[in-house]
């Protein structure tokens, strides 16, 4: 079943909206790597300053100090960033002001190293570029940032046609397509796995004839409120009944049976968007009002019962709303309960109503 449903996933396009879920989604998961990759990048780059500036007998400079502080606002900026659009551009600046530092400090080095040492630069910062979460465009910027400042054949003595300027074009133009390569085919892996996670996440949590949560989200969202929320107003439970519906069923087909759960999950969906809602099974449903008040209460079931019955359709229906305040140190199932027992009473006392639990 799983390979079958990744194969249907692997035809499809993936949309553009997604895409941008999940790159800011692999942003904020690979935010602290991004963070780890930018420190231990500046302090080998400091390390190799040092021991240029006096083993090397180059000295400590002000460029020194200057390229220092750049890489670590750079980096401080990363930390206090909170969108992954922005990050695109907090690397590339990055990747510029380092590879620039590390070209003046390979100057340093006598002559006949430069070529090695700046291949061994490129290839390091190109293998951290292609780790992180970066778009298309943005690491092949850094990629030709990387290259421009860092060619081994730019006042190195290397020409191409010597055996030595030949292996290290070879091996740089190697480079570069081994780094590309892995960089497609991590950043295409890991978004068809967001894709897989994300459609089995919504099989497992959301109902798929009327696309809003099923039971098993709703007592795991509701739950999980139900005991970290501060109780500043009071907490309500509804439980919802479509009045009628086997007769619906039974006259019209499944087929309208099935619009009109979808219809009446569309009009929950609009009226309580601000809360917990679920179709908990078949044409029940349920809703947790977390921090109103009773009149709050009162006006939104008034709404929603006039909304489904006033819906312009050809097979109109009402609906029943039995409605139980959570007390201090009841259970969910509780609650639930109490409000099934206010809908027994509003479907008894002549439907399209809501009633209140009396204790």
């Amino acid at each position: 079943m799983f390979k079958t449903i990744e194969a249907d996933v692997l035809k499809k396009t993936v949309p553009e909206s997604l895409k941008r879920e999940f790159a800011q989604h692999d942003f904020e998961r690979l935010k602290p790597f991004c963070l780890l990759i930018y420190i231990a990048s500046i302090s080998i780059w400091l390390v190799f300053d040092l021991i240029v500036s006096f083993p090397g007998g180059q000295g400590f400079t002000g460029l020194s100090m200057l390229f220092l502080t750049l890489l670590t606002i750079n980096t401080i900026t990363l930390a206090f960033t909170r969108d992954g659009r922005h990050f695109q551009w907090i690397n590339l600046v990055f990747v510029l002001v380092i590879t620039l530092g590390t070209r003046l400090l390979i100057e340093g080095l006598p002559i006949d190293l430069h070529p090695s040492w700046l291949i061994l630069a490129a290839s390091s910062i190109l293998y951290s570029a292609s780790v992180l979460p970066l778009k298309h465009w943005s690491f092949i910027t850094a990629m030709v940032i990387t290259w421009v400042l860092l060619n081994p054949f730019y006042l190195t003595h290397t020409s191409l046609l010597e055996f030595k300027g030949t292996m290290v074009f070879f091996y740089a133009a190697f480079l570069t397509f081994l780094t590309l390569y892995s960089f497609l085919k991590l950043r295409q892996a890991k978004l068809y796995n967001f894709i897989m996670a994300k459609l089995l996440l919504d099989q497992a949590y959301l109902d798929t004839l009327t696309e809003i949560p099923n039971r098993r989200a709703f007592m795991t969202s509701a739950g999980k409120k139900l005991s970290q929320q501060p109780k500043a107003h009071d907490h309500y439970l509804a439980m919802i009944d479509i009045d009628n519906f086997k007769k619906v069923n039974d006259v019209y087909g499944h087929d309208i049976g099935d619009e009109v759960l979808k219809r009446v999950a569309q009009d929950i969906k609009a009226v309580m968007v601000d809360f917990d809602y679920a179709r908990l099974g078949g044409e029940e449903f349920g809703i947790y009002l977390a921090g109103v008040r009773k009149s709050d209460v009162e006006q939104l079931a008034t709404l929603l019962c006039r909304r489904v019955r006033e819906e312009p359709t050809q097979h109109p229906v009402t609906i029943s709303i039995g409605l139980a305040r959570v007390e201090d140190g009841e259970t969910l199932n509780q609650a639930l309960i109490k409000a099934d027992q206010a809908l027994y009473i509003s479907k008894h006392e002549g439907k399209d109503r809501f009633t209140f639990h009396a204790p």
